[in-house]
């Protein structure tokens, strides 16, 4: 019976290896265009990649993990959320890595955005080997390729047709390669011919620029996407790469890419699977600069710390469509991991021993290096960012204010209280948020609550640490509204009024719990 494995990278990684055989290197192959900022849609195949890659190294493999820039590849469009609009309009039709950054920052508008996404991932564990094709086809490593490409250039034609129909099928004369222009940069070419060597001709409609390049010394000759892809599997040797499922629909770029892969290229194309679309829900706060209306990695890692990020897609199968929130659904994301966590460390039981095999890998695939060496301290996501707010934003404060924390556990409980601080003030829906009332000011209070608040001063906090736990509290608290005739409800709304000024607030005993004794009397001494 074929072994039945924790998580789909382990399941990924055995096909791998059963398709491709015992190797001595694997290469695991990710990429992308940097034409616009990198979205957290995008960084999904970058974080399945990593996690087949660890997979595959967790059974002693040897793994090649190259992730390439594409950013050889045409400036087609300027996207809305870019900064100056009518100068980056001036280089449409260039390769990507001759724009200008428009912020000034790097050498290059590509550039600028590959430096974004270098700089986030280590934090979430991810060091892939970087490739940038614009170095690549200006080195000349390809010309084998694309002539390659060119000797079976019917060949091509008849592969790329098979899956169109009669409407949308290469009419006239086709070329697999397009060429930037010499003299003006641009690609709006034609081919004017091919000697079958490594001569290629062609003018400029832009410009009139002619001219005969070589196709081992030129750069300004590259391959079509469809060819192009196809072409660095067989060049790298690629034996896993995924891809979304536009690229995996019926007749696509993967199913072409497969069959140039195999009767041009004489490679097998690499084991895959497809990745679903990822959506947003509510606001991520302050949007980077770079991304506007799009939420990339930078984003998300204000909310959520890097092991909870890995988590959302360590904890998702690749093709299952599913939504990064930013609204009240954050709390619940902390807690789904913190369970994941107790059932990973058997600090709470798993209802079975499979249900704690899968626990436990999703929990160490989540991990940005390996395991820590004892279980990290657990707050509830909630209650912590109620004690930042009890502690007026202070994050250092709140987290001293809990117990047997040791000094192996502060830095991710620092994590954890710096993304809590970021949501509650940025993301958080406004009857989630509070601060306390400064001592002095009073709430506009019947008599009776008037009464019933002061009961509740007087009688329960100067009390409080006789309460050990907050169901003893709250049963205390609604005796005092019972003995004062208020309906729950009324006393409730009366008590948050008089410590934070609004009608309702976090769990009323954990709440009181929580802040000290000689805050709470005194906010209350004016009752």
């Amino acid at each position: 019976m074929e072994k039945q494995h924790p998580h789909w990278a382990d399941e990924t990684a055995a096909k791998i290896i059963a398709a491709k055989g015992d190797k001595d290197r694997y290469t695991c192959a990710s990429g992308i265009t940097p034409s616009g900022t990198v979205h957290i849609g995008n960084f999904r195949e970058i974080i399945s990649v990593d996690l087949v890659v660890r997979a595959l190294r967790d059974r002693g493999k040897t793994v090649r993990f190259i992730y390439s820039w594409d950013d050889y590849d045409v400036f087609r469009k300027v996207p809305k959320n870019m900064p100056k609009q009518e100068d980056l309009k001036k280089y449409l039709r260039f390769p990507i890595t001759m724009v200008p950054d428009p912020w000034e920052r790097d050498e290059s508008y590509a550039r600028h955005h590959e430096v974004d996404v270098e700089r986030l991932l280590p934090l979430v564990g991810i060091y892939p080997e970087y490739l940038y094709q614009a170095k690549n086809y200006q080195a000349g490593i390809y010309a084998e390729g694309i002539k390659k490409a060119l000797e079976h250039r019917e060949d091509l034609k008849v592969i790329l047709d098979k899956f169109r129909d009669e409407e949308h099928k290469i009419q006239g004369e086709w070329w697999p390669i397009s060429v930037f222009c010499g003299q003006c940069n641009r690609d709006d070419t034609e081919l004017d011919g091919w000697d079958r060597e490594w001569g290629v001709s062609y003018h400029c409609n832009s410009c009139g620029h002619r001219e005969t390049v070589d196709l081992r010394a030129t750069g300004k000759v590259k391959l079509g996407w469809r060819v192009d892809w196809p072409m660095r599997w067989e060049y790298e040797k690629v034996d896993f790469e995924p891809a979304g499922k536009d690229h995996h629909s019926q007749g696509g770029s993967f199913d072409t890419a497969r069959h140039v892969c195999k009767d041009v290229y004489n490679w097998e194309a690499p084991v895959t699977f497809r990745y679903d679309f990822i959506g947003s829900k509510g606001s991520p706060g302050k949007m980077s600069s770079s991304s506007g209306a799009v939420i990339d990695l930078e984003d998300v890692l204000r909310v959520y710390t890097p092991e909870i990020t890995r988590y959302l897609f360590a904890g998702t199968r690749p093709n299952t469509e599913f939504t990064i929130s930013f609204d009240l659904d954050v709390i619940k994301i902390y807690e789904d991991y913190d369970r994941i966590e107790r059932l990973a460390w058997k600090a709470e039981p798993a209802k079975d021993e499979a249900s704690y095999q899968k626990a436990r890998r999703i929990y160490e695939l989540s991990q940005v290096e390996a395991v820590p060496a004892m279980m990290p301290y657990q707050v509830p996501f909630r209650h912590l960012c109620n004690l930042i707010q009890i502690a007026d934003g202070d994050t250092e404060k709140a987290i001293l204010s809990l117990t047997a924390v040791t000094a192996e556990q502060l830095p991710g409980l620092r994590q954890r209280g710096e993304r809590a601080k970021y949501w509650v003030e940025e993301c958080a829906p406004e009857e989630f948020r509070f601060r306390l009332r400064p001592p002095g000011l009073r709430a506009e209070l019947s008599d009776v609550e008037w009464a019933a608040v002061r009961d509740l001063r007087d009688g329960l906090i100067a009390h409080i640490t006789a309460y050990g736990d907050d169901k003893s509290c709250a049963e205390a608290i609604y005796k005092i509204a019972e003995d004062h005739n208020l309906e729950g409800k009324l006393f409730f709304r009366a008590v948050y009024q008089a410590l934070i000024g609004k009608d309702q607030g976090p769990r009323l005993a954990n709440f009181i719990r929580s802040v000290s004794k000689e805050r709470l009397l005194e906010i209350l001494a004016a009752y």
